[in-house]
């Protein structure tokens, strides 16, 4: 099994480049044996960039997720706290490897394809990554 995760543009660029080394959410799948987890690229760019297994995932509340990993969060403090305003807790995936790949249209795969609000599950690999 693996995930498509909708990432702004911005985020998906520092996660390709290795200077975002974890991803931070509100709300997470439930089924947490994945193989990979492919990264659409959001509007405008609308394209799945590439893909990154998962080392660990980690549960705090925000402002521990903050302290421990903003060194290598790829987002800048205001922006972190206004994603997570109102929140007792969120979660912080840690990237393993990423590999990038020329981005795919997934609507020439799949022509009724509608973007993840925040995820969705697939049995596809995409670009043949395994």
């Amino acid at each position: 099994m693996n995930v498509l995760l909708s990432i702004k543009p911005k985020y998906a660029n520092q996660i390709l480049k290795g200077n975002k080394r974890y991803e931070f959410r509100k709300s997470l799948f439930k089924n947490r044996d994945l193989d990979m987890v492919y990264i659409y690229s959001s509007s405008p760019v609308k394209r799945i960039v590439g893909a990154f297994s998962i080392k660990k995932i980690i549960e705090k509340h925000p402002k521990q997720l903050w302290n421990e990993y903003k060194d290598f969060s790829g987002i800048d403090e205001h922006d972190f706290f206004d994603y997570f305003r109102g929140k007792e807790k969120g979660f912080a995936i840690e990237i393993g490897e990423v590999k990038a790949f020329n981005p795919i249209n997934p609507k020439d795969i799949i022509p009724d394809f509608v973007p993840p609000q925040s995820f969705c599950y697939t049995d596809k690999h995409w670009a043949g990554v395994e």
